[in-house]
């Protein structure tokens, strides 16, 4: 099992995460919400992480946050089938601890997960 985060499992550019706003669906659970979109394609899931500045004006604390969020969703990757854009966004005001974050994303991941299995059965159905 490959526990790391290379740069073709990164979201990059505008398009991309606005698209995400426009086309994507929307789940959360607990201190997370997420938006994703299922794509057709068979590359490998793409993560953006957010952490608002209005709710952590210090960098320090936005960066530990994004750190931890992306640590949960590496250890819990394999959770999630490939081709699935997502935005993680983290909307509590308050900096929790790592075990509340990596259950949270847990839950956010079986979630898109079960979505995505809806999805391509009905591709298969069609």
């Amino acid at each position: 099992m490959d526990e790391s985060l290379p740069k073709s499992e990164r979201l990059c550019g505008k398009t991309a995460v606005v698209g995400l706003f426009e086309h994507g669906k929307s789940s959360s659970a607990g201190c997370l919400r997420c938006k994703y979109a299922i794509r057709a394609d068979q590359d490998p899931s793409r993560i953006v992480v957010s952490v608002p500045k209005r709710h952590f004006k210090r960098a320090v604390k936005r960066n530990l946050l994004k750190r931890r969020l992306r640590e949960a969703y590496r250890h819990q990757k394999d959770l999630l089938g490939p081709s699935v854009d997502i935005l993680f966004i983290y909307t509590s005001t308050e900096v929790l601890p790592y075990e509340t974050i990596y259950a949270d994303m847990a839950n956010l991941l079986q979630a898109v997960s079960a979505r995505e299995m809806q999805v391509t059965e009905n591709q298969k159905d069609v």
